[in-house]
């Protein structure tokens, strides 16, 4: 293990509303970060890695949504999350037992009935990707767990710092072609992500200021993730 799961990052044009919006489908409070930027933080979290930070960005979104949450629902139906402000994509169908969302700027995310023995709220993140299985085990090298393989989707259980259940990396025969809109941070076991570049990640930017003290780095597929030196101890 090099890193460790730390959060969910999602881009917005408004960063409040679109906060807002995610903290009724996750029951969670929406924390103003100061600088236009919020930080949703659901209340029934066991962990600071269950928090998404909801971040301004100049760029519309366009293009498919490839990273993406699945919810377990409180209920049979997603009727409460469209009362809420969700938007209605898809009905299950098929052997899909799912429906498809949409929030206020058109990010996709699934969402599964009420089930005996789990409780409401997101238990897997999914990632699109071309070869699942290099993807799953690139990440489980990097932060642990242990990689289950079931014909086009591999997931990583385990992981350290991973709040939900699953990591889920699923084959889609679309490339990635544009910027995530959604990506997760990761804590380095180190203070310089050398040991990320030297697993096959590569840099996208170097700090920026005192402000901006992380790294964007991108995995095998092209996927952005920022990198953090590890906290303080003591």
């Amino acid at each position: 293990m090099i890193a460790r799961f730390k959060d969910l990052c999602l881009d917005a044009a408004d960063p409040l509303a679109l906060g807002g919006f995610w903290a009724r489908m996750l029951n969670g409070d929406v924390a103003d970060a100061g600088d236009g930027d919020t930080r949703v933080d659901p209340r029934s979290a066991r962990s600071d890695a269950e928090s998404i930070w909801v971040n301004r960005v100049p760029e519309p979104r366009v293009g498919k949504t490839r990273v993406h949450l699945d919810l377990r629902l409180a209920d049979a139906g997603p009727a409460a999350l469209l009362v809420d402000g969700a938007r209605l994509v898809a009905e299950p169908s098929g052997d899909a037992t799912w429906w498809v969302l949409a929030d206020p700027e058109g990010n996709e995310f699934c969402a599964f009935g009420a089930r005996e023995g789990t409780r409401p709220g997101p238990f897997e993140l999914v990632v699109d990707s071309a070869d699942p299985t290099a993807q799953a085990t690139w990440w489980a090298g990097v932060t642990g767990g242990t990689v289950e393989d079931d014909s086009t989707v591999s997931s990583v259980v385990g992981a350290a710092g991973f709040p939900w259940d699953y990591w889920v990396f699923v084959a889609v025969p679309e490339p990635k072609t544009v910027k995530n809109r959604m990506h997760w941070d990761v804590e380095m076991v180190d203070e310089e992500p050398t040991a990320l570049l030297d697993a096959g990640a590569t840099l996208l930017r170097e700090p920026i200021d005192e402000a901006h003290r992380w790294w964007v780095l991108a995995d095998p597929e092209g996927n952005e993730f920022c990198a953090f030196a590890p906290r303080p101890t003591g």
